[in-house]
């Protein structure tokens, strides 16, 4: 490993902070995000409410969640939505 390698402790706390900006669009569309983990650069989240049934759910996370996560959080390589916990 890199000496200048961040601890996955201090990316996951990245990765809370960018879905804690992306939380209020999904709450006012009656739908939320959860992180579950995140493991060898994919960020596992789960979709709940409105977001599960959604039409532009694929979008909603490629181009919304994936995009802000990859451009904030350099270690972040994918994101994958998880129907249940892992």
């Amino acid at each position: 490993m890199e000496n200048n390698a961040r601890e996955n402790e201090e990316i996951v706390k990245d990765i809370d902070k960018v879905l804690e900006k992306i939380r209020p669009y999904l709450n006012s569309e009656g739908g939320d995000i959860e992180l579950v983990k995140f493991e060898d650069g994919i960020v596992y989240v789960k979709m709940m409410g409105a977001c599960v049934d959604c039409g532009a759910l694929d979008s909603t996370l490629t181009d919304g969640v994936e995009a802000l996560l990859m451009e904030y959080v350099p270690e972040v390589i994918g994101v994958k939505n998880v129907i249940d916990s892992i």
